[in-house]
């Protein structure tokens, strides 16, 4: 069974460990507990008849990348980005941690998931914008870890592109 290290990156509160636990455990909790250094799980997935023993590192938002968080990055095949679709600078937080990976790891797979897509009519982050980010090639999803909308999915999509699949 292939083993693949998948961190979760992205300012605080934009619901990285709330993605994790919907992933991993199919709950979502409204209480918000603050991720100190990284939090690791595991989850077995099967794609397409491949076995996989996903590790995901939920590493701490900041509102700056510290070094000290680039050394949780190292043996990562790939990341999820998180931004939160109701707070703009979120988004502009993930655009930075994204060019900070590449700068210090090079091209690894990744996928955008602008989260609480269940507040949709609460959301600053404009059609334009995410336009732009995919025509630059961005592998893009609206997720929501309180109904699990695209969690599954991004996790999926993010797992075929460290496969090369």
């Amino acid at each position: 069974m292939l083993q693949k290290k998948i961190c979760m990156l992205g300012g605080s509160a934009v619901g990285k460990t709330s993605i994790v636990a919907r992933f991993v455990r199919s709950i979502f909790q409204d209480k918000y507990l603050t991720t100190v250094g990284v939090k690791i799980d595991r989850k077995p997935m099967d794609l397409d008849g491949q076995q996989l023993n996903i590790m995901l590192w939920d590493i701490e938002g900041d509102d700056e990348f510290q070094n000290l968080s680039l050394q949780y990055l190292r043996g990562a095949s790939g990341y999820l980005l998180v931004a939160d679709g109701t707070r703009r600078p979120t988004l502009d937080q993930a655009l930075m941690l994204q060019q900070t990976v590449q700068k210090e790891l090079g091209e690894l797979p990744f996928v955008l998931a602008l989260n609480k897509a269940d507040l949709k009519d609460q959301w600053l982050i404009k059609d334009e914008v995410m336009g732009e980010l995919i025509s630059k090639g961005w592998d893009i999803l609206e997720t929501s870890a309180k109904t699990g909308q695209g969690v599954e999915e991004a996790f999926g999509r993010l797992a075929r592109g460290m496969l090369g699949v």
